[in-house]
């Protein structure tokens, strides 16, 4: 059940505090709690972007993870739409959906990542991150959405809806390039098994809507809040979707319920199997929505009353936005802007706060997903909901442990696991945030010879100017070989016979064979009286 008391906590961010900005996601495998969406592209130290979010004692630490090497590259995506899945099988028993989101570019993804803990050890959690292609009614790229998983009939289904979008490019210009609308009210049905996408146009749904909160149980889907862009209003909105999956075509239908608040960008945690706490959000375009909400879902019936607040602190209370996301079992990560006024202040302050008891449910994880979404503040004018929270409601304890390393802007030892993205030689130019594939056998990542010389060491294919034949052949053979840097030495192995330089004629000799002049004999004749 939901405290009412809530306890509201301010932690600290011991190292790489500059990486958590408004936009950011919190993922929670079995109680540990991940962090993804990083302010700017990823160093070599933790390439992969994904953080262990380790709090103890009102004490964060940020601590790298690293992907399997089966796995795609993920830029750090920020205000994404993310959920909670559950395959057919023991190894996809907990993975997270991930559908668009901005890139450090300020590039829109339409691209679903999936993904899954492979490996846990003493030291570091190993990821395994895979791009699913789409077929079909293909959700363009997107932020501000929400994206869940229903299941029926003993199939499952992803639906996808709302969130926002550059305009087409028929009508941007250089003075409105990063002018955003609201997405058509469709609804995307997702199946992730096959890849195929169908879109559905239901008449209840009028307005494009983003940063609304959703909840999902079994097979409905219920929509609460949002902003909308174009009438720029808060509607106390509630729908409800069901979603029907027999063998034929699935079957979506809409109904309008009564009981909705005005809301945006609010966090919604799960505190237990049927219920959930919406905690703050915006109800005007320039004031905080400081009102808590209980929202319980018993006999397919939903029920919005209000809570306790929490004692909520001064910096908060006149903070002009608020950001963070849900960690799970009832507990919400939240940031405000840091003091100005301070000589030596840091950029952003942060709170954790805990709804629920810490006891644990599993039956929770079945339920919860939904997923709002926020832009820059850096990139919009203030107070605007492009600035809102990024927050996913999932159902998992939280518990973290100090096994892990401590993320470190000097350490370099990462590059056994993921020496793709090195910079190989003094004229390198595989970026690991604009790579594609160079070669037709590539798959996620760029390819790579292994020079033999001294210890030995990685160097890309394509910065060894290999043509895709030449690549194969030496992937398939045993030989040694070496990079175009030590090729030479490489040779010099095989000592060459010496060739002897070529005589030089001297100077003079060159001077006195004159200019190439043709003479005729008058001058020939002349010449020689001279010197004799």
């Amino acid at each position: 059940m939901p405290s009412e008391n809530m306890s509201l906590q301010m932690v600290t961010v011991s190292n790489n505090i500059a990486l958590i900005q408004p936009g950011f996601s919190l993922m929670n495998f079995d109680g540990q709690v991940f962090f993804f969406g990083q302010k700017g592209w990823p160093k070599r130290s933790c390439p992969t972007g994904v953080f262990h979010l380790d709090v103890k004692h009102n004490h964060v630490k940020l601590k790298p993870t690293i992907f399997s090497k089966d796995s795609c590259y993920l830029p750090p995506l920020r205000y994404p739409a993310t959920c909670t899945f559950k395959g057919n099988l023991e190894s996809e028993k907990h993975q997270y959906i991930i559908h668009g989101g901005k890139t450090p570019n300020n590039e829109l993804s339409d691209k679903i990542y999936v993904m899954s803990i492979v490996c846990k050890n003493n030291k570091r959690v190993t990821f395994r991150c895979t791009e699913k292609d789409l077929v079909g009614d293909v959700p363009e790229a997107r932020y501000g959405h929400s994206i869940n998983v229903v299941y029926s009939r003993g199939k499952s289904m992803g639906v996808l809806f709302g969130g926002r979008s550059y305009m087409p490019s028929t009508h941007r210009t250089t003075e409105k390039w990063n002018s955003v609308a609201d997405c058509l009210p469709h609804v995307f049905l997702v199946d992730f098994e096959f890849g195929c996408a169908t879109s559905y146009i239901l008449p209840e749904l009028q307005d494009g809507l983003s940063f609304h909160v959703s909840i999902a149980k079994n097979d409905t889907i219920y929509i609460l809040g949002g902003h909308s862009l174009a009438n720029n209003i808060r509607p106390a909105n509630l729908y409800r979707i069901r979603v029907d999956l027999p063998l034929g075509s699935p079957a979506v239908n809409c109904t309008v319920l009564p009981g909705g608040i005005s809301v945006s960008s609010a966090i919604l945690t799960q505190t237990n199997k049927d219920e959930f706490v919406i905690v703050g959000g915006y109800q005007l375009e320039n004031q905080k929505r400081m009102i808590c909400n209980i929202i319980s879902l018993e006999d397919n019936k939903i029920e919005i009353r209000e809570m306790e607040t929490p004692d909520w602190t001064p910096d908060i209370k006149h903070s002009k936005i608020w950001f963070g996301s849900n960690m799970g079992n009832g507990t919400v990560f939240l940031g405000i802007p840091g003091d100005n006024k301070q000589v030596v202040s840091e950029a952003f302050y942060f709170y954790t706060l805990k709804c629920a008891e810490d006891d644990t449910n599993e039956e929770q994880t079945t339920f919860t997903n939904s997923q709002t979404s926020t832009e820059d503040p850096g990139d919009s004018t203030p107070f605007e909901d492009s600035e809102e929270f990024c927050f996913s409601a999932e159902a998992n304890s939280f518990d973290g442990d100090d096994e892990f390393d401590t993320y470190n802007e000097d350490d370099e030892e990462d590059e056994s696991e993921t020496g793709y993205w090195i910079t190989c030689c003094p004229t390198c130019d595989v970026d690991i945030n604009t790579w594609v594939p160079f070669y037709s056998t590539e798959l996620n990542k760029p390819a790579m010879i292994y020079c033999s010389h001294g210890d030995g060491h990685w160097v890309h294919a394509q910065c060894m100017d290999l043509a895709e034949r030449t690549l194969i052949h030496l992937s398939a053979g045993s030989n040694k070989y070496y990079c175009n840097e030590h090729v030479e030495i490489a040779r010099a192995l095989h000592t060459p016979q010496r060739v002897l330089p070529l005589k030089k004629p001297p100077m003079k000799s060159l001077r006195k064979k004159g200019s190439g002049k043709i003479l005729t004999p008058a001058k020939k004749s002349f010449l020689r009286r001279l010197f004799d």
